[in-house]
């Protein structure tokens, strides 16, 4: 099997590369370009394409994928928000995913955005190499006490929600379905409404769909405390920036941790530093004190990496040797 590997970095080649030593019958060919309309030609005469967060997997290239006759789309992240899996469907190409690559490394991430705007370590940092160590300016609270509102409970919300919970924590979940798991250990399912009310912090672990997006809205943001925090690890769109943006002008958004963003497929993953970024918004958002934003680097860990290719590789490997039972794997999303 010849695969085609788009958005592929260096990191990423490394362990795919340790990852393939095992199964000598899949050729792995990397491309650091992401997948779209225009770089989509680069899959003829592959048999199958690898595909990571900010990849074009809309119907027009799908369509595409399927006149080269490719074989499946093997996502290497949790998400699939970028798949037109009603498209790859009706093409009959498996789409499959690596839904358990680290939870706790996102879930880490998310509390490192929290501690980092809370202590002001950020600010603090660029002050001491400056030789001031003055304290004015960089209050923050104590975390134990707190009220900790988690909307998705998955398995990097549980991983979060138990973080939290060791900070002594109250912590107020909203999901679908209730996680036993988290119920045993005392945290309490509400609606959106009451956790809106009454959290000092918001993280945000849900996927991105048609009832999520722009769930962070201006009418969301007027139900909240007065100088809420807000933490998004999770996808870009769960946020309306702009409207996140009004919030902090009049206070009621009080800390703003990003670690997605909605634009982010024309930035993200790159080297932009000599660049200029053609987005006011996102310029606008890196001027506020109170936000701390970061490259979409919560996975980024050295047993998330491994596990992802890991799982990639397995995936293609059961595709095949054992196609039918494929499709019965828990990572086929169609």
């Amino acid at each position: 099997m010849k695969v085609a590997v788009f958005s592929c970095k260096p990191y990423d080649k490394r362990t795919l590369d340790v990852a393939s030593e095992a199964a000598s019958d899949i050729e792995l060919v990397y491309f650091e370009s992401r997948l779209s309309l225009e770089t989509v030609a680069l899959a003829k005469s592959y048999d199958a394409v690898s595909c990571f967060v900010n990849d074009d997997l809309s119907r027009p290239v799908i369509e595409q994928l399927a006149e080269y006759g490719i074989g499946a789309i093997a996502m290497r992240c949790a998400g699939y928000n970028n798949v037109d899996l009603y498209c790859a469907k009706a093409f009959s190409i498996p789409v499959f995913h690596v839904p358990d690559y680290s939870p706790t490394s996102v879930a880490e991430h998310a509390v490192a955005l929290i501690m980092t705007l809370n202590r002001k370590t950020h600010r603090a940092y660029h002050r001491v190499k400056e030789g001031n160590f003055a304290l004015e300016g960089l209050m923050g609270f104590n975390l134990e006490g707190k009220t900790v509102g988690c909307i998705g409970t998955g398995r990097i919300g549980e991983a979060f929600c138990r973080i939290m919970n060791g900070f002594g924590c109250q912590v107020l979940c909203h999901d679908l379905f209730e996680n036993e798991r988290l119920l045993a250990l005392g945290v309490e399912y509400v609606d959106l409404e009451s956790l809106y009310a009454k959290s000092d912090i918001i993280s945000l672990h849900c996927p991105l769909n048609a009832s999520t997006h722009h769930l962070i809205n201006r009418s969301s943001i007027e139900k909240m405390k007065d100088g809420v925090m807000i933490i998004n690890t999770s996808r870009g769109a769960l946020v309306n920036a702009q409207e996140a943006i009004d919030g902090l002008y009049s206070g009621k958004i009080g800390y703003l941790g990003l670690d997605v963003y909605e634009q982010e497929g024309k930035i993200f993953f790159e080297d932009m530093s000599s660049h200029i970024i053609h987005d006011t918004v996102f310029q606008l958002l890196l001027t506020f004190p109170n936000v701390v934003v970061t490259g979409h680097q919560g996975y980024f860990t050295d047993i998330a990496l491994h596990h992802i290719a890991d799982t990639t590789l397995a995936n293609l490997e059961q595709l095949q040797h054992s196609p039918d039972a494929f499709q019965r794997e828990l990572t086929a999303i169609c």
